[in-house]
Parts: structure tokens; sequence; C-alpha cells
């Protein structure tokens, strides 16, 4: 049995709320899960469940009128260049930093960086990627420029540019899609940090260059040892790219599973309906399998649990009026949900 590896991220009853005029939006509303060095992790849900907002406080760049609180707990190696010999730990907690700070600054791209969905709202449209990739070398590592050019040519190599020591010098206009997720993932990987957040990565692109862009991604995850959390909506990424899923469903984590047991055997109805709604090669394709409802307003959610208005087993005076706390249905395995069967540990 292989050890299991330190814990890199130790999200904590993580909430993101809006307090507006019209009313309080929770968009995540005590999240709890981890993420270990060398792993994936999948975070699934239909939009607006929270996923992105997650990896955005996890980052601080939440919006201004966002409230963090909750422990979001970095276990940051302080002394990496001693290879695996005796590594040493410091524990930071995100949500404590003045998200401005240089602490926090430091933390974003050297230990954690993201990537996001549509490279071109990401990247400046009036410097070249090689300018942009350069300035994260330099505002991290103690390097000239010369050799900050030098290392983005070698990121730009390794993420497989086509001709990187031409396209480093050019605009992301004049960039195709694939190549400008290439210089995103680039951008992202430039400080080697040990999490890179991955948020629909691939959602812009044909499915070609789908396929060529996660092999990419896996592959450098295990040359490169870091922990990715991928946020996507497609059940079929997750079960290509990730180790272990955390399900969300209007701010909250429904379901949380290594990722055999999640597609084996799902435990919430949420989840069990994700799963119906993937279209397979052998159903008739004018019947695809839906989620009845809709998602509720987000300023009047239902009590009790969140799903029971949309939810087919749905048991009255129970389901819509408390809401379950997380039920371990197997090792590893939890499901928010009045109808899982705990697990009896022997």
């Amino acid at each position: 049995m292989t050890e299991e590896k330190p814990i890199l991220l130790d999200i904590q009853d993580l909430k993101t709320h809006f307090y507006l005029r019209e009313g309080t939006i929770r968009a995540v509303d005590g999240a709890s899960f981890q993420i270990r060095y060398g792993q994936a992790v999948g975070v699934v849900g239909e939009s607006g469940c929270g996923k992105s907002m997650t990896a955005r406080s996890i980052l601080r760049i939440e919006p201004r009128n966002a409230q963090v609180s909750g422990k979001i707990i970095l276990n940051r190696r302080i002394n990496k260049d001693n290879g695996n010999d005796n590594p040493l730990y410091e524990q930071v907690d995100l949500t404590q930093l003045d998200r401005e700070g240089s602490e926090i600054r430091k933390i974003r791209g050297e230990e954690i960086a993201m990537i996001f969905q549509e490279p071109m709202s990401s990247f400046s449209p009036v410097h070249t990627i090689g300018d942009q990739i350069m300035e994260a070398i330099l505002l991290h590592q103690e390097v000239d420029k010369t050799e900050a050019r030098k290392r983005a040519i070698e990121t730009l190599e390794l993420v497989g540019m086509p001709r990187p020591q031409r396209n480093i010098d050019r605009y992301p206009h004049q960039l195709s899609g694939g190549m400008r997720q290439r210089a995103m993932i680039a951008m992202g990987l430039s400080c080697r940090p040990a999490l890179l957040i991955a948020d629909e990565p691939t959602t812009a692109l044909d499915v070609t260059t789908q396929a060529v862009i996660l092999k990419l991604m896996k592959d450098l995850q295990k040359e490169l040892g870091m922990s990715i959390m991928f946020i996507t909506h497609d059940l079929g990424v997750i079960a290509q790219m990730t180790s272990y899923v955390v399900v969300m469903y209007m701010g909250k984590i429904v379901e949380s599973a290594p990722v055999v047991d999640l597609f084996k055997n799902p435990q919430h109805p949420y989840t069990q309906a994700l799963l119906k709604s993937i279209p397979k090669l052998t159903a008739n394709l004018d019947r695809l399998a839906v989620i009845p409802g809709s998602v509720p307003d987000p300023f009047r959610l239902p009590k009790g649990c969140r799903f029971h208005p949309r939810c087919p087993y749905a048991i009255p005076g129970s389901c819509d009026v408390d809401d379950p706390g997380e039920i371990e249905a197997s090792p590893g395995h939890f499901a928010r949900c009045v109808l899982v069967k705990p697990y009896q540990r022997q």
C-alpha cells in the first residue's frame, strides 16, 4: 500500500458570500476538501454552483464585494532546493492574508497558479505572450531579462508550443486557440507552482484540440509532480484527468469521492442525475436524460437540501426541512443526503 503524500491545500468550511441590497448570495457555503501534493482533484457541477468562486477565493482574487471566511491552509514547502530529503513545511492561512499584500502576491504564480477558460480575455492584447510570461518569472525569481526570456522559451517548448523562439514575440490575437491555451499553461507553469488551478481550460476549444491540451496537462503533471485542481462541468474530463472528485451544487459540496467510486457507485441523487445525462453511443440520442426543474434563485434558496425541489427521491418533511450533513458511505466517499447509508468501520 503506497503512503499518502502530504496535504498541500486544506480547505475548511470555506464561505464566500455577497451581501447585496437584494439579499445575500452564498456563492460558496461551507466547502471543505483537501488536495495532496501531486494529486489531481476535480471540481464538477452546473454553471453557477460555486466552482470558479472557490478557485478565486483560494487565490484571493474574489470580487471586492465578496466576504470570505473559513480556512484555506496552504502547506508550503520551504526547502524546495534540497530534493526529497527531509522536506520542511510551513502552514499559511490564505484567508488571513491581505488580498493585495506582498505575501499573497508572492504565493500567486509561485506556489499556486491558475489558467482560465478563455485566454483572449486573460492575456493583455497589447503585450506579447513572451513579455507576459517573462513578467511572471521576473516577479517571482531572481533572474535578469535574458535568463527570464530563456526560461520562457523553455516553458513554451515544454507545453508543446510550435517554434517557441518565434512565437514568444507574438501577440495573443496572432495565435490560434490551441496555441493561446498552451501559452496560458506556459505562463501558469513558468515558476513551477505546487498547485495549478485549471478553470474549464478546454471549453472554448474544438474537440481535437481539447484532447491534445488534456493529454498535455496530464503529462506535465506527471513530469513536474504538481497538483491540479481541475474545474469543469464535463464528467468525461473528470474521469480522464483526476483521482478524486468534488461535486458542488448551489455553493455546497454534495458529494466527494475517489473518481472510480464516484462513477461506479454515486450516492447523491444530483451526482446520479449528472452521470445519467452523459450521452452514450448505445443510447437513443433523440432522448437525452435531463435533470428536471431549474437551478433555484440564489437570493431565495430552498430550505433543507438545496437539491430537493429537483430530486425524484425527496422525502417530504425531511429533505425540505433539514440540510443533511456529510455522511461517509464508504472509505473516503462522502455524500450530503439522508438516503445514504453510513459506512460501519470495523
